[in-house]
């Protein structure tokens, strides 16, 4: 429908640089040594070369070696353990026995992913050796090595398939990989924070922090909205005039169009939106917060509710620089956001909007923050004389998302209170939206959007939901199997 994007157009540098520790340890079958000279040195240059290939996508590698019989691993298991690891590549640089893997994947709790890149595309059979042979059996173990880690009751480890040179697909997965490690990575340890309470009436939103702890690894931090008022109370004029200035850098200022709430951002909502801005910078660090999920409403005519409902334009500038801020108190959609955001892809507060049913479309977006480095030409600030189904006004971002695929992940929880993954890729075509204020894109799905959508809804999804860029279906798939956590594909493009 159009041609894919290319990744986010960079408006708001990251803060926190997405990283991972990887671990790499090749196998092999001890018997081979001695019968032939030379082949365990090739056996770990091959190692080498793949140590290079991965530490290429700006990750820590540690290379533990070769090992080749059960000895080894037994030997290796508390090195691994002790590494803090987010993934582990095992390089099947040759044949070996499963002795060498069996004790590894019975007891490691990080994810294995098997390695088999021969140095051939293919071998010269009219020159061929034993020698060239047992250098190119990478495949050979894996089906020994995944029905053993089924028979330890675990899964079938995933597979990275293909050649060690000149293999684009091959490198596409290692670095796929390498960004599932960058998303465990920092949802393990992750410090969200937490103020307020869930939008009144929305049941689906509840959620309890305890379980965020067992299934992702992350902490939920209860603060509380005076921290954020008395930190607004400290802000220099000096500070204020600096955000001002990044952010109508950022934001054009349009005059109003059809909508009769909105109008031309105002010098008074733009001072009110720079402070609180300043504040909120100052409320992250002093908490050292990763994300946030917020809604509070606060005493009408308070300086609390004026601070607690003018947090749009600061909450976007952080979603942007890799602090998801999520609105209506949805811990589960700022995870989801969390979560893309790592991948590189966005992910930015999302939930349907009207359908069009004469192009077959559905507008996808929502009021609050969002990931301002996805969009589609410069974001949009207007002062909205009210929020829709809130109390407040101010400014307000809208744009729509850069056009090409999309991908949606929402996270509900089903009836046995687990964490379920609902996954969708679509497309975001361009094309006029809404003047209110608020953020939408033209959200176009297979086979049909009128489909789609009861298939959508038929999951038990959240009504929210993390919206980024490009076709990742499947990488998150592979997180959720990573993590344990049920998930289902929608629609994939």
């Amino acid at each position: 429908m159009n041609a894919p994007n290319t990744g986010p157009v960079v408006r708001v540098p990251r803060r926190k640089p997405r990283a991972a520790n990887i671990g790499i340890f090749g196998v092999g079958h001890h018997t081979y040594w001695n019968q032939f000279p030379g082949l365990r040195g090739d056996m770990l240059a091959k190692i080498d070369a793949l140590v290079k290939k991965v530490e290429a996508d700006e990750v820590n590698v540690a290379n533990f070696g070769l090992i080749d019989n059960a000895q080894g691993a037994y030997s290796l298991l508390p090195k691994l353990k002790a590494a803090n690891l987010d993934l582990i590549f095992c390089d099947m640089v040759t044949y070996a026995t499963s002795s060498t893997f069996g004790i590894l994947i019975r007891d490691l709790d990080v994810p294995v992913v098997l390695v088999a890149l021969q140095p051939l595309k293919a071998m010269d059979y009219t020159k061929a050796s034993t020698y060239m042979q047992l250098s190119n059996d990478d495949f050979c173990s894996v089906p020994e090595f995944t029905g053993v880690a089924i028979r330890m009751g675990r899964r079938a480890p995933p597979l990275v398939l293909g050649t060690l040179h000149d293999d684009p697909a091959a490198d596409a997965a290692l670095a796929e990989w390498c960004d599932i490690a960058k998303v465990l990575h920092d949802l393990h340890g992750a410090r969200i924070g937490h103020f307020g309470h869930v939008l009144e009436s929305m049941l689906d939103m509840h959620s309890d922090p305890t379980a965020f702890t067992a299934a992702f690894g992350c902490h939920i931090v209860q603060t509380e909205a005076d921290d954020l008022v008395r930190l607004h109370r400290t802000v220099e004029p000096s500070e204020i005039e600096a955000k001002k200035a990044q952010i109508l850098d950022m934001f054009d200022t349009p005059d109003p169009k059809s909508d009769p709430i909105t109008r031309k951002l105002t010098p008074e909502d733009l001072q009110a939106a720079a402070k609180i801005a300043v504040a909120l910078d100052k409320f992250v660090e002093e908490k050292q917060l990763d994300g946030l999920a917020y809604y509070y409403e606060g005493e009408p005519e308070s300086e609390m509710r004026h601070v607690v409902t003018n947090l749009i334009v600061g909450n976007s500038l952080l979603t942007a620089a890799g602090f998801p801020m999520c609105g209506e108190s949805d811990l589960k959609t700022c995870i989801a956001m969390l979560i893309e955001d790592r991948l590189d892809i966005g992910g930015s507060f999302a939930e349907f909007h009207p359908v069009d049913f004469q192009e077959g479309f559905v507008l996808v977006g929502h009021d609050g923050p969002h990931h301002i480095n996805i969009a589609d030409g410069k974001p949009v600030l207007r002062s909205l004389l009210k929020y829709h189904g809130k109390p407040g006004s101010g400014a307000s971002v809208e744009f729509k998302i850069k056009e090409g695929p999309i991908t949606m992940l929402s996270i509900g929880i089903t009836a046995e209170g687990k964490f379920k993954f609902v996954i969708a890729e679509g497309e975001s075509v361009r094309g006029p939206i809404p003047p209110t204020g608020n953020t939408n894109t033209r959200g176009f799905f297979k086979p049909d959007v009128r489909t789609f959508l009861q298939r959508w809804v038929a999951e038990g999804p959240t009504h929210h939901f993390a919206l980024g860029i490009g076709r990742h279906a499947g990488t998150i798939r592979k997180i959720a199997d990573a993590l344990g956590i049920e998930s289902a594909v929608v629609c994939t493009e």
